[in-house]
């Protein structure tokens, strides 16, 4: 493990007030959401897809890196340039997902555990060999009145842990995410409860692994009320919500928060991220960014609609998302960005 590389790397994800943009999604997300809008679940309208987004001009200027799935990093340009290339050719660090999904917890009814764990040593060693500088696993926090299980947060906060070590020792900086879902009825408090549990929990697990928290960047949900709750809280009570819980439970050690959008919409999850830099950004300790994927790619892949003609406007597009989001980290996203 090289520390100092490990550090510049990490900062260097959320510098200049950029972030990252995940193109990681399973094969069988992204065939859905390809399915939803009529476009053809098939390999090549995948590559096709990622050509456009890796090729697009100007997107290094909001986004610092990319996270690849194991297709993704193997496929190569039309002319044969391999995506890695291009992306760190730009300026874009190339990253990986490295987790394989999440099954059922057994003994926990409802519960997820996320697997790939087992052969990581040696995945890792070859993703940095292709090119990539930082990986990203996901843990999965379904909530109710009931759960999560102790036994479930401490299971996906040890596998996380485990993760970022592995990850560490491979010379790749790791993403934690740990990813309480927006799905259900619950109230923002009770987000607030378990989010701040999960969080004490994953810090305490990579304590005892021996992360480096200077060379690691950490993918948490905001503090939100269920999509079915009928208390929909403001903006502003969002970003206090999300940052007091952060200040309670994560180091300042960490570099940067890279929040994921987690279903939200692309204009709610660029607003409320503007809200929290409006707010905190010149005292929170760690740089207040964004992870995300579908708040970026949604409007982009609408326009494609797998069709050659449409790539230039769906990159416009991409482009002008990604730059809705650089301006929130800088508190200074408005709706009139929407309508330009």
């Amino acid at each position: 493990m090289n520390a100092q590389e490990l550090i510049a790397t990490a900062k260097k994800l959320v510098a200049d007030d950029k972030g990252l943009l995940a193109m990681d999604e399973s094969l069988p997300t992204c065939n859905k959401r390809f399915a939803k809008i009529g476009i053809p679940q098939t390999v090549e309208a995948r590559r096709d897809y990622r050509e456009l987004i890796v090729t697009t001009s100007r997107l290094n200027e909001s986004i610092s890196g990319a996270i690849l799935s194991d297709e993704t990093i193997r496929q190569q340009k039309q002319d044969g340039t391999a995506f890695v290339k291009i992306l760190a050719d730009s300026g874009i660090i190339p990253g990986i997902k490295v987790d394989a999904g999440t099954k059922d917890l057994a003994g926990h009814p409802g519960e997820k555990i996320t697997e790939g764990l087992d052969g990581l040593r040696e995945r890792l060693a070859e993703y940095r060999q292709m090119g990539a500088r930082f990986a990203k696993w996901r843990a999965m926090i379904v909530i109710d009145n009931h759960i999560p299980s102790r036994g479930c947060i401490e299971a996906n906060a040890q596998a996380l842990a485990l993760y970022a070590a592995l990850s560490q020792e491979a010379g790749l900086v790791p993403i934690v995410e740990p990813e309480v879902l927006m799905d259900g009825d619950h109230t923002l408090e009770r987000c607030f409860e378990v989010t701040e549990e999960v969080l004490h929990t994953v810090f305490n697990r990579l304590y005892r692994q021996k992360v480096m928290l200077e060379g690691m960047l950490l993918k948490p949900n905001m503090v939100l009320p269920g999509l079915a709750c009928s208390k929909q809280d403001t903006v502003d009570e969002v970003a206090d919500a999300t940052v007091t819980c952060l200040l309670r439970t994560v180091p300042a050690a960490v570099p940067g928060i890279t929040f994921l959008s987690g279903g939200q919409s692309s204009e709610l999850a660029s607003a409320r991220l503007n809200a929290m830099n409006v707010r905190y950004k010149s005292r929170a300790p760690w740089a207040l960014s964004f992870s995300f994927a579908r708040a970026i790619q949604q409007a982009a892949m609408e326009i494609w609609h797998g069709e050659q003609a449409n790539v230039q406007e769906a990159q416009q597009a991409l482009y002008r998302r990604a730059k809705c989001n650089w301006s929130a980290r800088r508190g200074e996203y408005s709706d009139t960005m929407e309508k330009a």
